[in-house]
C-alpha cells in the first residue's frame, strides 16, 4: 500500500488539509486540483470525497453552540432554496464527468482557479446581491461546478458574502451545501465507488485520517503563523497546478 505513487498522495492531502487549517482556503481545490493532474478527473474526485466529507463534518462539530443535527435543521430552514439548488446543480455536475469529455471541464477547473487565485491576490471578493433570483442562479452554478470540479466554494461565496456579514453563518451554510455536494457525488458515481478495490478503500481511510489529524494541527499553528503568508503559499500553489490542468485540457482538445 505505501508504494511511492500513496506516499505522494498522503504528501499532498497533509499539506493541503495543513494550509487549511491555517490560512482558511478550501483544501479540496488544492487537493482535486494536484490530483487532477496525476489522474483522470472522476479519479480524482472520487478519491477526494470521503477526505472533504469528513472535513465539512469536522466544521459542522466546531463551534456555533449547536450540534450538527441542530446546525443542519437551522440553516436549513433559512437557506432551503440554496440549499436544493446547490445539490441540484451539483447532481448535474457529476453527470458532466459521464457526459462530456473531461478536457472541457479541466479547462474549466483552470479558468476556476484563475479567477480565485486573481480575485485573491488583488484582495477584491465580487459580492452579489442577496435576491431570490441571484441565490437561485448562483446555487445552480457552484453546485455544477461544484460537482463537476470541487470548486463550489469560489462562487458559493459570492452570494453568501452578501447575505450575511455573520462569519459563522457564512462558514455553516457554506459546509452545509459542499455536504450535500459531495451526497450527490456520491449518488451519481455510487457504481464507481462500489468497483473500487479494497486497496483504494485503504488509501481513502488513510487519507481521511490524514486530513482530519492535519487540520487540526493547522488550527492550532493558526495562532502562531502568519495567515497571509500561508495564503500567499496556496495561491502559488495553486497557480502552478491550475496552469498545469489548464494545459492538460489544451491539449486534450486540440488532441
Amino acid at each position: 500500500m505505501f508504494n511511492s505513487e500513496n506516499l505522494l498522495l498522503t504528501f499532498i492531502f497533509t499539506v493541503a488539509s495543513l494550509l487549511h487549517g491555517i490560512s482558511g482556503i478550501g483544501v479540496t481545490l488544492v487537493s482535486t486540483t494536484a490530483l487532477a493532474s496525476m489522474y483522470s478527473l472522476q479519479h480524482a474526485i472520487i478519491l477526494i470525497i470521503f477526505p472533504s466529507l469528513a472535513l465539512n463534518l469536522m466544521t459542522w462539530l466546531i463551534g456555533g453552540g449547536r450540534s450538527m443535527g441542530e446546525n443542519f435543521r437551522y440553516y436549513l430552514k433559512h437557506y432551503w432554496l440554496l440549499a436544493l439548488m446547490s445539490l441540484l446543480g451539483s447532481l448535474l455536475g457529476v453527470k458532466l464527468l459521464l457526459w462530456v469529455d473531461s478536457s472541457y471541464i479541466l479547462v474549466l477547473l483552470a479558468a476556476v482557479i484563475a479567477f480565485y487565485v486573481i480575485s485573491n491576490a488583488l484582495g477584491k471578493r465580487i459580492i452579489l446581491p442577496a435576491t431570490t433570483p441571484v441565490l437561485i442562479v448562483t446555487g445552480l452554478i457552484a453546485g455544477i461546478i461544484g460537482g463537476s470540479t470541487n470548486a463550489m466554494s469560489t462562487i458559493l461565496l459570492m452570494y453568501l458574502l452578501g447575505s450575511s456579514d455573520d462569519k459563522n453563518t457564512i462558514a455553516k451554510v457554506g459546509n452545509m451545501c459542499y455536504l450535500l455536494g459531495k451526497v450527490a457525488q456520491i449518488i451519481v458515481l455510487r457504481e464507481s465507488l462500489i468497483a473500487l478495490p479494497k486497496a483504494d478503500w485503504l488509501l481513502i481511510a488513510l487519507l481521511t485520517t490524514v486530513s482530519l489529524v492535519s487540520l487540526l494541527i493547522g488550527i492550532r499553528l493558526r495562532h502562531y503563523l502568519s495567515q497571509d503568508r500561508f495564503r500567499q503559499l496556496v495561491l502559488i500553489i495553486l497557480t502552478f497546478l491550475g496552469l498545469r490542468v489548464g494545459w492538460q485540457g489544451i491539449v486534450g482538445l486540440i488532441g
